[in-house]
């Protein structure tokens, strides 16, 4: 790599930073055959659920190069949304963290696009896409291949310094620059995730996670009617679930976010569990008319709602 490939990426980097983004890792383009093995057995093993879209584009996952001809490097960026915010009821039905503020898909692609222009100015005659949850990526994957972590026992990626609470983030771009090294492992024998679990979604040797157990796809992804097997089991969540992040030891490192768009309505947070329970359609709306929340839809949540009773 020559000095001004180097320069180039430092300047990237500074305005990543900029942006608000935490960390930024960067990773040669390449087929990811051993992790499309893995997809293979996990999709074969059914743990996907309704999530057909899982089984969708599969060559499109395994290789950025299909999403953009000629990619050299794929970049991978870490935003950081831990929070000290609580919901004040104790009692009251449960949201994830991540869906506190505004609908991160919105926040983080204005500033991609900010990014990837910077990028072509940085980078003359750079061609590339930039995606956030948005593409048949593998990012956990790449985020590991990037530096940015390595993939804990319950399947999400971890920093050593930063914990979980962070979203994540890709461009991809047919210029070549430098590359940054995976960190190792340090799980360890720690199993506080896989023991917290309430619906026992987490292999009992971690690193396997059977989605059609997990409280997010059942809140989230699952259409149908939730199966009587979780009755009791849900711990109050009706939209996402955060306990193997709140559990894990690393996430005492997280640290509170800065950024004005996650930042929860104080009304969301005053909600009792009869306030929850109370919940019209036009309230939903209003209150939830920015938030990643309206995935699920007033009819979804009023089921978990019902579910959780």
């Amino acid at each position: 790599m020559s000095e001004n490939q180097f320069e180039q990426k430092n300047l990237i980097i500074e305005a990543a930073k900029t942006l608000g983004f935490s960390r930024i890792g960067f990773a040669r383009a390449s087929s990811l055959d051993q992790s499309a093995e893995r997809l293979t057995q996990w999709l074969e093993m059914g743990y996907q659920g309704e999530m057909k879209y899982m089984e969708n584009h599969f060559n499109l996952r395994k290789d950025p190069r299909q999403l953009v001809p000629g990619a050299k490097t794929v970049i991978v960026l870490s935003f950081n949304y831990a929070t000290k915010n609580i919901q004040k009821d104790k009692n009251a039905p449960k949201i994830a963290k991540y869906a506190f503020g505004k609908d991160y898909h919105k926040v983080l692609r204005k500033k991609l696009k900010s990014l990837f222009s910077t990028i072509q100015e940085i980078c003359p005659n750079c061609q590339g896409r930039y995606f956030t949850d948005s593409a048949p990526i593998m990012e956990r994957d790449w985020a590991e291949l990037a530096g940015l972590g390595w993939k804990g026992k319950n399947t999400l990626l971890i920093h050593p310094q930063a914990g979980s609470f962070f979203f994540l983030a890709e461009i991809i771009i047919d210029t070549e620059l430098p590359y940054d090294s995976p960190m190792r492992d340090y799980c360890g024998s720690c199993r506080r995730c896989i023991d917290a679990c309430p619906t026992d979604a987490i292999d009992k040797n971690g690193y396997l996670m059977d989605a059609k157990k997990c409280i997010s796809y059942l809140t989230i992804e699952l259409k149908s009617q939730i199966p009587d097997e979780f009755k009791d089991k849900m711990d109050n969540w009706v939209f996402g679930c955060d306990i193997c992040q709140d559990v894990c030891p690393w996430n005492k490192f997280s640290t509170p976010h800065s950024e004005v768009n996650f930042f929860p309505k104080e009304e969301l947070l005053d909600l009792t569990s009869q306030d929850w329970h109370a919940l019209t359609e036009e309230k939903f709306a209003d209150l939830f008319e920015s938030s990643a929340v309206k995935r699920t839809g007033f009819n979804g949540l009023s089921r978990n709602l019902s579910f959780i009773k």
